[in-house]
């Protein structure tokens, strides 16, 4: 007896000494996202040369200190839409093309573990993003990104990183509806498959082959689920709910703030984050992993989005770049005309302006067609009176579209305009109705319902619009603008930027009743380069510019709409 008990007590003691040894660890990783930074890689605006409250000079300061604090355990990512936007994006991507771009030399020194491709970044076409990819010594991913020779993903699809033992699988995907905006020019050899359709691929494979801890999926789309020329455009929220396995999913494109979880159709939970734009704020995700003799017993995941706008920059990274920023600020200074009065689109919204009418009719002149079709592609643009340079290039003219000739009847181009000033104007019931469509906060574009980008007028026509009657009736076309009836049932040709020309915004599609599949057989020509370089070019051959409005539109009833215009113009402009 005495023998069995002294046994049992070694056995007890042994078993103790096992719990005790049993290796238990929480580790802690920490995972950063930037999207959507549209050139902003210096702390200035180039374009309206001032200084900006976002830039890479200020993620540099915060991943440091991160990196700080938790060493290798910090893997920054960025995902896509990051060569467009300011003009040091435009210098590298099409001035100086003999350097390393700028933008694979900060990211490499900021030293991201991973990038995503954005449909801005396939805008600046194969020769810039090809280029650009190479230069950047982390992978670029893009699981749906297809070469049509091969049928395999033309990027990486996905990378698995490894941080104490912990295995994190990252896959990359971006919105198909890429060409529902850009010419195929940019995307030749390559197609766009569904979002949700390929992550359940993808995450098999990688959950077969890699075995992760952690599935994150790099996506730029937001979560809305809308359908754009009959693709998911922003499909990040369905792939989350509709896929098993992801744990975190990053998201861009459409420039809105979120943090929030969901759970997927296992019950399981998934963290959605999306920074916006501009690199004012990053998505900042913390990772904890419990884990007990190599096998994890628990993650935790949990997001915020860290403001990075008020932090200092980083005085080493202004200092690595400063040839660039100099180069830029060189480019931007060049003198290319002058113009004698200052223009804004504050007053595109509220009639005929001197802002949007210049561009018509620099596109008349341009493409020698009958009609121009064109909107305020920034919320509040302005050009002073006086010398026109060339950082004022990207406040008249904001993306890097080409410019097309198509061919349209007259009831197309009247179902292009109904739809055009539906999502534009409210329809007034009396006089003290707005007569923009506004939401009662900001939702995205302002107080705007609706993108200004798709508020397209017309020149070459003279056309009143009664902002009483519903759409389908709210454009009166009278007759071309040199007096000559216009007909619903002639073809005229008609000037318009590639996004609108490719279906962007479906006042093609949906508007004017053109099957997608027809656009690329209306366009009769195409520029070679981007509208805003033959802009410039028309600019420098008329030397002073001398703007004012058209006035070949008009809003109607008069004694309804120049009060609510004034109401409106006082909200959208002077809060």
């Amino acid at each position: 007896m005495h023998i069995r008990n002294y046994l049992m007590a070694l056995l007890g003691a042994g078993s103790m000494l096992g719990v005790q040894a049993s290796n238990t660890e929480e580790i802690t990783i920490k995972l950063l996202e930037t999207s959507d930074v549209h050139g902003a890689y210096f702390p200035y605006d180039f374009i309206n040369q001032r200084p900006q409250k976002g830039s890479l000079a200020r993620i540099s300061t915060f991943v440091d200190a991160q990196r700080k604090q938790y060493g290798d355990n910090v893997l920054l990512f960025d995902n896509g839409d990051i060569l467009q936007g300011q003009p040091v994006a435009y210098y590298y991507n099409y001035i100086d093309t003999a350097s390393t771009h700028v933008c694979a030399a900060m990211l490499n020194y900021l030293k991201y573990d991973a990038g995503n491709m954005g449909n801005h970044d396939i805008e600046t076409g194969h020769a810039v993003y090809d280029r650009w990819a190479k230069q950047c010594r982390f992978p670029m991913l893009g699981a749906n990104i297809i070469d049509r020779r091969t049928g395999e993903p033309y990027f990486p699809p996905y990378r698995v990183f490894e941080r104490n033992g912990v295995r994190i699988a990252v896959l990359g995907l971006i919105t198909p509806a890429v060409p529902s905006w850009l010419p195929e020019t940019m995307w030749s050899g390559l197609r766009f498959e569904d979002m949700e359709t390929c992550a359940r691929r993808w995450a098999g494979i990688i959950a077969a082959k890699e075995h992760p801890d952690v599935l994150v999926g790099l996506f730029h789309a937001g979560p809305e689920g809308n359908l754009l020329d009959n693709v998911v455009e922003n499909g990040s929220e369905a792939v989350a709910r509709n896929v098993p396995g992801f744990d975190i999913v990053f998201m861009g494109h459409d420039h809105r703030r979120l943090c929030k979880k969901i759970c997927n159709a296992e019950g399981d939970s998934v963290l959605l984050i999306n920074p916006a734009n501009a690199a004012r704020t990053i998505a900042d995700v913390t990772l904890k992993v419990t884990r007990q003799d190599g096998r994890i017993l628990k993650k935790t995941v949990e997001g915020k989005l860290s403001d990075v706008s008020s932090l200092p920059v980083d005085e080493d990274f202004m200092q690595a770049f400063d040839p660039q920023y100099q180069a830029t600020l060189g480019f931007v200074s060049r003198k290319i005309g002058s113009i004698r009065q200052t223009i804004s689109t504050k007053d595109a919204y509220f009639g005929s302006s001197a802002f949007i009418d210049l561009l018509h009719q620099l596109q008349l002149d341009i493409t020698g067609a009958d009609i121009s079709f064109c909107a305020p592609l920034s919320f509040d643009a302005e050009i002073k009176a006086g010398d026109i340079y060339m950082s004022d290039m990207f406040n008249l003219y904001k993306y890097e579209n080409l410019l097309y000739t198509m061919r349209l009847t007259g009831r197309e181009i009247k179902g292009f305009l109904e739809m055009s000033y539906a999502l534009w104007t409210n329809r007034m019931q009396s006089p003290d109705d707005h007569l923009l469509l506004l939401n009662d906060k900001d939702e995205g574009f302002g107080r705007l319902k609706n993108p200004s980008f798709n508020f397209d007028s017309a020149a070459g026509i003279l056309y009143t619009v009664d902002v009483t009657k519903p759409e389908g009736e709210k454009i009166t076309i009278t007759s071309l603008a040199d007096g000559t009836p216009f007909d619903l049932d002639r073809t005229y040709t008609v000037a318009v930027n590639s996004y609108r020309g490719n279906g962007g915004g479906d006042l093609l599609t949906r508007g004017a009743g053109i099957p997608k599949e027809e656009l690329p057989r209306r366009i009769v020509f195409s520029t070679d380069k981007d509208l805003r370089y033959y802009l410039m070019k028309r600019i420098e051959e008329v030397g002073t510019l001398d703007p004012h409005p058209l006035n070949h539109w008009r809003f109607i009833p008069d004694e309804w709409v120049k009060p609510a215009a004034e109401r409106d113009r006082q909200l959208l402009f002077n809060k």
